[in-house]
């Protein structure tokens, strides 16, 4: 793999280059990695980017191209420059797997490591999971609403560049995609590859029926005719029908399906299955696409569409929504003790949960739904018989747990450096990440005001958070006192 160390934003350099001046390059810290709200105003986050995460960390080094750049720079010390040439991740990290449901304000990775490291891991780390997460929840949301029928993605040249498409390929696939219109990410993930044609060939030819027959003589198990170029009903579908006639059904070959890719799609889904049918062809399929998202693609449904297949590009490769994730301090360690931190904001949606956390999820053990989770500091048990959720904010909204399971969500990646985790196959990574979607109450998955799913603090948690709170209220006010004071005196 390409070695991406320098993909990191200048300012964890410069902020590198204090804590070495200040001799803190072996301080350990604590961070995680969380959002503030879903995408989508969805109900829910599907977790992605640790599989990209797991490879940036395995080959975290710096080059002598790369110091030499940096020295180039001529804003580093040489001793700095010498330390970053040894440096490798030698720390530990806990994530949520690929395709884990997640919400917002509860940790989804954390990075236990040297601070210099642990800061320096922060673009990079946050770039993975933003997109990958954005994308998958996208695909998710999409398949959902098409229910069973499938869903090609064809994003790749609405994609934010190359390395953009092949992992959103990637992604929409472990979402709920059947396949990707991308050959690269085909290849490279063995997801399915699959694809029509484009309305050039039939501009190309001398006539739609010409471009069609050629096509089919060329692709003759996968004649898939686009039927929009000029007039669908008018002349698309009628020389569609005229080249299976004339040809695929004399030589024994399928007339598999024609995709519209313009106009209202309800209205000729339904005029086309009826031109098809009446031409004897009622096996042959109807693909739309053409800007479909879940909202318009829940529309077609309401309306009676025909629809044997779907295919969606930019609401899937280049959904236009964000993640915004944040990679947040939470603690220091001193004398083998952790020592809590937190940024507190006038905005209390801004004020993090501090110290080192796990994330606990509650199932029904009768249905298997997911009943809500919990933030605990990382030594707390939660109890087996009840429990009282609570809401982080309307605290009187509460739910009181039992018949219960409970499952902590981070798992160890790395330890002391190295890799302790196996990663699935992408097979593996859709299957389970179905199986949590399939967790969710139908409620949650709702495309429009869906239920808010209960993120809860434990009580210890939210105790040392409030207190944390308060310290730094009275250090405010006693500073104000102090400049009071001065300016009383002075005049």
């Amino acid at each position: 793999m390409e070695n991406k160390t320098l993909m990191t934003d200048f300012y964890e350099l410069t902020m590198g280059q204090t804590y070495f001046d200040e001799g803190k390059e072996d301080e350990e810290v604590y961070f995680d990695i969380f959002f503030r709200k879903n995408p989508f105003a969805g109900g829910y986050t599907i977790s992605g980017g640790l599989a990209e995460t797991i490879d940036y960390i395995k080959n975290f080094k710096f080059n002598k191209e790369e110091i030499n750049y940096l020295r180039s720079l001529k804003q580093f010390s040489e001793e700095f420059l010498n330390y970053l040439e040894n440096i490798s991740f030698k720390g530990d990290i806990y994530a949520v797997p690929d395709g884990t449901i997640v919400f917002p304000n509860e940790t989804v990775l954390t990075v236990k490591a040297p601070i210099i490291t642990a800061q320096l891991l922060e673009t990079a780390l946050l770039a993975n999971f933003n997109h990958a997460s954005l994308v998958t929840t996208a695909a998710k949301r999409i398949t959902n609403e098409a229910g069973n029928v499938p869903v090609m993605e064809f994003g790749a040249r609405r994609a934010r560049g190359i390395d953009s498409a092949i992992e959103a390929s990637k992604y929409a696939y472990i979402g709920g995609c059947c396949g990707t219109s991308n050959t690269l990410a085909g290849m490279k993930y063995q997801i399915p590859v699959l694809g029509t044609m484009a309305h050039s060939l039939v501009t190309e030819s001398s006539d739609e029926y010409e471009a069609f027959l050629k096509y089919a003589k060329s692709n003759k198990d996968n004649c898939v005719f686009l039927v929009d170029t000029y007039d669908t009903l008018k002349s698309g579908i009628p020389n569609a029908i005229k080249v299976a006639d004339d040809y695929l059904k004399p030589n024994g070959l399928e007339f598999k399906g024609i995709r519209i890719d313009s106009g209202d799609l309800a209205y000729l889904s339904k005029e086309a299955r009826k031109l098809l049918d009446e031409a004897g062809y009622t096996n042959t399929g109807i693909c739309l696409s053409n800007g479909l998202n879940e909202f318009t693609i829940r529309d077609l449904k309401l309306q009676g569409a025909i629809i044997n297949s779907l295919g969606v590009g930019d609401n899937i490769a280049a959904a236009k929504e964000r993640v915004g994730g944040v990679y947040k301090l939470v603690a220091t360690i001193k004398d083998n003790r952790e020592i809590p931190k937190i940024k507190v904001s006038n905005d209390s949606a801004k004020t993090i949960n501090p110290g080192h956390k796990k994330v606990y999820r509650f199932y029904d053990k009768k249905s298997g739904y997911a009943l809500g989770d919990v933030l605990t500091l990382s030594d707390e048990k939660i109890s087996e018989d009840k429990y009282t959720l609570v809401h982080p904010v309307e605290t009187w909204k509460q739910k009181e747990l039992s018949n219960y399971q409970v499952r902590d969500l981070l798992v160890p990646i790395f330890k002391d450096g190295a890799l302790v985790y196996q990663t699935p196959n992408i097979e593996e990574t859709k299957d389970y990440c179905n199986k949590e979607f399939n967790t969710l109450y139908e409620e949650i998955k709702r495309i429009d005001k869906p239920h808010e799913y209960y993120v809860d603090l434990s009580d210890k948690l939210r105790t040392l958070k409030q207190e944390l709170i308060n310290t730094h209220r009275m250090q405010i006010t006693e500073k104000e006192k102090v400049k009071v004071k001065r300016w009383e005196e002075k005049n």
